[in-house]
Formats: structure tokens, sequence, C-alpha cells
């Protein structure tokens, strides 16, 4: 079996952006991606697809990419590589909705080729619910596992733990969220290892929309007021924090010279920061703070 070339993943993961767009219209019932096509003019460029205003989902953007040239040498040093030009292509998510009660999601799928031989594989999922639920939790992690566990037994457990220190902030101390999984720089042995990775990344992209799906289905029915919508406006801002100070793959955009509208799509629509914000003692809001940790086991959570 020979391995798939970088045009024909790229075009794989431009089919896995159309699919998954589908699927969120559906779910949502009335919001529609608009897409914008963009060129990068250094080599190769995208179509990012953002929905706004939709019945659940307030802001979320659909980005494909498939990105090429002449390596930079800030991205030479930083992953200690040698000189030479580069295919990048991926598909990235994140959604903003409208409830507090419905979680952010992000996901990304990506895969990295140089002309030295260079390749490798990333991606991963994470869950930012504005308030912790531990049956929701579970659920997540769970469907996590199983697609996981179809292709390799250690990666949950490995993937895991890489999530909940990728998803930090450190000038917080705490967790994004509840984790999820995350991969990154995984290189085949050889062409089998590396259509099992590959198929990996579709899987856990099938998984997507019926795992949001889920929960828009689920928790935008729930009851929220101005305490709810408040306290969303702050896990917002810690969002926003993660993601320009901390995030990869925004570091990697913008070091790339890539498309900026395209790269900060991942901000939501509106933020707030409270000086010195203190949860009330006994309050969900307090139970959730308190659970923005690494290690913990969200298959067998009891609250």
């Amino acid at each position: 079996m020979s391995r798939k070339s970088k045009e024909e993943i790229a075009e794989v993961y431009s089919r896995m952006q159309d699919h998954i767009c589908n699927e969120l219209e559906l779910a949502d019932g009335s919001g529609k991606f608009i897409e914008d096509r963009w060129q990068r003019p250094a080599g190769g460029g995208g179509r990012t697809r953002v929905l706004k205003n939709g019945t659940i989902i307030e802001k979320g953007g659909v980005a494909f990419s498939a990105v090429h040239g002449p390596t930079p040498d800030k991205i030479l040093k930083k992953l200690n590589l040698q000189k030479a030009d580069f295919f990048a292509t991926g598909v990235s998510i994140v959604l903003h909705p409208k409830s507090p009660m419905v979680p952010i999601i992000h996901m990304n799928i990506r895969y990295f080729e140089m002309d030295n031989g260079e390749h490798w594989f990333g991606g991963g999922i994470d869950l930012t619910p504005h308030y912790i639920d531990g049956d929701d939790a579970k659920y997540f992690h769970q469907e996590v596992k199983n697609v996981c566990d179809q292709y390799d037994s250690a990666y949950y457990p490995k993937f895991k733990n890489w999530a909940d220190d990728y998803f930090f902030l450190k000038h917080r101390n705490e967790t994004r969220g509840i984790g999820g999984i995350f991969y990154d720089r995984i290189k085949a042995k050889d062409d089998l290892e590396f259509e099992d990775i590959l198929q990996f990344s579709l899987s856990l992209s099938k998984l997507f929309p019926k795992l949001y799906g889920h929960f828009m289905k689920k928790n935008s029915l729930l009851d929220y007021g101005e305490n709810e919508k408040s306290w969303q406006s702050l896990r917002r801002g810690r969002y926003v924090e993660f993601n320009l100070v901390w995030d990869a793959g925004t570091k990697f955009g913008l070091d790339t010279n890539g498309r900026t509208e395209s790269i900060l799509m991942s901000m939501p629509p509106m933020a707030e920061w409270d000086y010195m914000h203190e949860t009330k003692i006994g309050s969900k809001e307090e139970f959730t703070q308190d659970h923005l940790k690494k290690g913990i086991d969200w298959l067998s959570f009891v609250k």
C-alpha cells in the first residue's frame, strides 16, 4: 500500500470540512456557514467558513487550509528543523454557543510535510464547558476514548495527558476546560502506519459533529439567566487568553504569515475580564473553577 500524497490528504481534509459544516447546520437548525476563500501570498490558501447568530451557535468557524513555501526561520529554529520547503494542511474548528449551558468545543487535524522527507500528523479535540457537568464530561471522554481504542489502546491515556498539559493556562494555573486529547509530531514508520494515523484523524473528525450535536440538542434546552451569561463572558475571556498567549496553532499561523482573520476566527464574539473575580462559596461557578485541573479521571468522575 502506497501512502497518500500531500495533495490527496488536502483533498480528503477539504471534504471533511464539507461534512462537518453540513452536519453542524443541520444540528443548529437555522445557521448557515458563509465561505471566505483566500490565497496566501507565499503559497497556498484555504477556505474559512463562519456561522454567526444561529439558533444554538452564536459564532463558529470551520477552516480548511493547504499552504506551502519556504519554511520561515522562526519555525525552523523553534522545531529544530533543517532548511527546506514545507506543506501544511488541516481543518480547525471552534464553536461558541449562545447558551452558557452548551460548552465551547475545539478540534483540529493537521498534516505537515517538508521537501527533505520530514513529516508528521497532529490534532486533537477538547471541550470547554462554561459549567462542568460530570455526566457530560464522562460522555465526552468515553466517546473520544472509543475512537482512540479502535487504533491503539495507548492513544487515549497518552493523548489525554498531553491535552491536560497543552490546554493549560500557566499564568492562571488552570486548565482551559475538561481537556480531551492532543497529539503532535506523530510520525509514521512505514506506509501502513501512515495510513492508520491518517484514518485516526478522519475518525476523530467524524466523531466531532456527533459529539457536539449531542450537547447542542441536550444542553441548549437548559434554563439560564443573567448570572450564567456573566459567567460565560468571563470563561470566554480565559479562552481568549489561552489562544493568544499559549496556543501553538495561533503562533504557527502568524509565524508563517498566515491569514490573520482565519487564524483568529477562534475568538468569541464577546468576552469580559473582571478584576479579582471571586466565585461564591458552594456555587456551580465555584465547582467549575475548582475542577479546572490536570489529571482528573473524567471517565469515572463522581460529583
